[in-house]
């Protein structure tokens, strides 16, 4: 079965956000219900927007719209808080930047420019989530209180993907790695036939 791009990128950010919904509904849930005193949360919001980001760009986007509106529904936040999440964790696209700055490939191979990318990602959601929260009238605190109860959300993501970089295509540029996978195979292909 042959695939288009288009056809494959829809199904890779279709898992992405299976894989997502299920895992921030969990720990959504836990947090709210079962572990509600808890001053630290985690979250595998950002570690997967920056997995989408790496694969595929501004679609990441979607991904950080949906686990928002999902964190939210499950915890039983209001309207504005829907908003804060939703709209502030598109935030953390500002670490596209790096990509036009830098190059992805850097980004993705260097293991200070990955660190770089993630805190990136990680302090945009805050800082987006952080300005939302001060348009609706929240103190500055509201910020601190953001990153404080995101530290363990930090470390986890930072784990993860340092760990997705050494998985072969699973923190690339998916059209580079189907190019670079396509060009290995007919190599192999060519060595075979001359052998």
């Amino acid at each position: 079965m042959n695939l288009s791009f288009k056809q494959y990128r829809a199904i890779d950010l279709t898992i992405m956000g299976v894989i997502l919904f299920f895992s921030e509904f969990l720990t959504a849930t836990a947090a709210s219900r079962w572990f509600p005193d808890q001053l630290y949360a985690l979250s595998p919001t950002i570690t997967v927007v920056c997995l989408v980001m790496m694969r595929w760009n501004g679609y990441a986007a979607i991904h950080a719209v949906i686990s928002g509106l999902i964190f939210s529904l499950a915890s039983g936040a209001g309207e504005k808080q829907i908003i804060v999440y939703c709209v502030g964790n598109c935030f953390a696209l500002l670490a596209l930047i790096l990509f036009k700055v830098m190059g992805k490939e850097k980004v993705r191979s260097t293991f200070y420019y990955t660190l770089l990318f993630v805190l990136a990602a990680f302090l945009g959601a805050e800082l987006g989530r952080g300005i939302i929260s001060l348009i609706f009238g929240e103190g500055l605190d509201s910020i601190v209180t953001f990153l404080l109860s995101d530290m363990i959300t930090f470390i986890f993501t930072v784990v993860v993907v340092l760990i997705t970089r050494r998985i072969d295509g699973l923190f690339e540029d998916q059209k580079s790695y189907l190019i670079r996978t396509e060009e290995e195979r007919r190599k192999e292909e060519a060595e075979k036939y001359y052998k």
